[in-house]
């Protein structure tokens, strides 16, 4: 199955190289500024188990199902600025529409870029971030775009920590505009335990002030409220370095196309790094 990039897709990433040429406009780069100072790739197979409860509430407005999915993800940092990506593929296997499950296990893709462009020597930072997903059984599509300022921490026990906030702009295939704010972090810790290595991370995004014909149009059965919360929170095993196993807890409220319930699941991952 071959899957081209839409032209929505192609002129939103647009969002990232904006940040840059603002972050770049007055000073050229030179060759060794290319070289990342760190960077990461792996590949990993996962399985995401939602809560009885979850299934239950959603049966009726964007039905969830459990499924497995394949992710590509990395990122490198540059003296310049910093970068992250990931690709999922949800339920590889299966039709774009799952006659089965009744839709709920089609075929899906979903993927996100972010990036941190430095201010100076400052904490500081220029955010952009894209998030793509689709559901081809159902021709359903929607992009968030995410434009702002971001800051960027290290502790001295090694706990870092990247908060964000920026307007907001949506396409989807219901409503394409402004959509209000959203505001975030990601953030990560790493610890020895019975001489293995584990760390802990967490990402968040809290969405605000949303926009009424989105919240009607983008959920299914009723409409949302203007808050959304959407997130995970993660232990990682590190028995060796090209292998990483973990157990993530997921998490959404009024996000996901369900309006005004609560979602969560477990996720079970295996990932091998490459880089």
């Amino acid at each position: 199955m071959t899957i081209m990039p839409s032209p929505s897709l192609r002129r939103a990433s647009t969002l990232l190289g904006t940040s840059a040429l603002l972050a770049f406009c007055s000073a050229p780069l030179q060759a060794a500024d290319m070289d990342p100072v760190w960077s990461f790739a792996n590949v990993s197979v996962n399985y995401l188990d939602w809560s009885a409860g979850t299934e239950e509430r959603t049966s009726t407005n964007a039905a969830k199902s459990d499924f497995t999915f394949l992710e590509l993800e990395g990122g490198a940092g540059f003296a310049w600025g910093e970068f992250y990506g990931f690709f999922d593929l949800e339920n590889p296997g299966n039709d774009q529409f799952d006659e089965e499950s009744g839709g709920k296990d089609n075929f899906r893709t979903a993927g996100k870029l972010t990036s941190h462009i430095y201010l100076g020597d400052s904490p500081f930072t220029i955010y952009a971030h894209l998030y793509d997903f689709r559901d081809y059984g159902y021709n359903g599509r929607e992009q968030d775009q995410i434009l702002g300022v971001g800051y960027i921490h290290t502790f001295d026990n090694g706990l870092w920590f990247k908060p964000f906030l920026g307007a907001a702009r949506v396409q989807s295939d219901g409503y394409t505009g402004m959509n209000g704010y959203m505001a975030g972090w990601v953030l990560g810790y790493g610890f020895e335990a019975l001489g293995q290595q584990f760390s802990v991370t967490n990402w968040h995004e809290q969405t605000f002030a949303r926009d009424d014909d989105y919240l009607a149009q983008n959920y299914v059965g009723d409409k949302a409220e203007s808050v959304g919360t959407n997130g995970a929170v993660s232990l990682w095993w590190h028995p060796i370095s090209s292998v990483t196993t973990g157990v993530q807890y997921r998490y959404s409220d009024n996000k996901l196309g369900t309006p005004e319930d609560y979602q969560n699941a477990v996720i079970y991952t295996l990932k091998y790094n490459f880089l």
